[in-house]
């Protein structure tokens, strides 16, 4: 977690750890990062659970009510790894229990595979990351392709095997919901622009602060 925190402090923010069992009220929530971690439950997509599939059903119990919560409460979210496949779940959508080749390693020191994605013109995550092509890292076994993105999700990158690396909400509005399926916490295995992704989730909280207080 020292990594999501650091990413989060680098840009400008206040990060608090959640952990399953806490209690969070969502008026104190200015943003929500999903990290990265063990795989969802196959249950909360009606799929039988894949044999290689290790899963942390006290984080499901914790951190999909929370985003539900968030999604409704226009919190701002940020999605990585795990936490992209929490979006895509919480709004609909399926996983692919198991890929061979996207990770390198199971320890957390272990050095990630590196891949190019394609970035979508007109999207939010263009506006942070170059169009085009961006090199970023690969460390997981679950993922999704067009065929189990959620209906209110659009893809907004794609890894060269056509894998959906990124996604964001179809309504494109003021609020901040953005999810990627590698790890711009490793900032030294990522293009540098990856830092941007987290400089706009911190300026997206504090806008979403400044409206709470406006409302209280």
């Amino acid at each position: 977690m020292k990594r999501y925190l650091a990413y989060v402090a680098e840009a400008g923010g206040g990060p608090v750890l959640l952990r399953p069992g806490d209690r969070v009220d969502l008026d104190e929530l200015d943003g929500l990062l999903l990290s990265g971690g063990a795989d969802v439950h196959s249950r909360h997509y009606r799929q039988p659970l894949h044999p290689l599939a290790q899963v942390d059903e006290e984080r499901d119990d914790f951190e999909l009510p929370l985003g539900r919560e968030a999604v409704a409460g226009h919190v701002p979210i940020l999605g990585i790894c795990r936490g992209f496949q929490v979006l895509n779940v919480l709004y609909g959508g399926q996983l692919i229990q198991h890929l061979e080749g996207h990770r390198a390693g199971e320890a957390a020191s272990s050095p990630s595979g590196q891949h190019e994605v394609r970035v979508a013109e007109g999207s939010r995550l263009a506006e942070l990351l170059p169009v085009g092509s961006v090199l970023v890292n690969s460390r997981h076994h679950q993922g999704l392709r067009e065929s189990e993105l959620a209906p209110s999700l659009k893809a907004t990158a794609w890894s060269p095997d056509g894998l959906v690396e990124a996604v964001e909400p179809t309504d494109r509005t003021d609020r901040f919901v953005l999810g990627v399926q590698w790890h711009p916490e490793r900032v030294n295995e990522c293009d540098p622009s990856c830092r941007e992704l987290a400089r706009a989730f911190v300026a997206a909280a504090a806008k979403h602060a400044e409206r709470r207080l406006i409302r209280s």
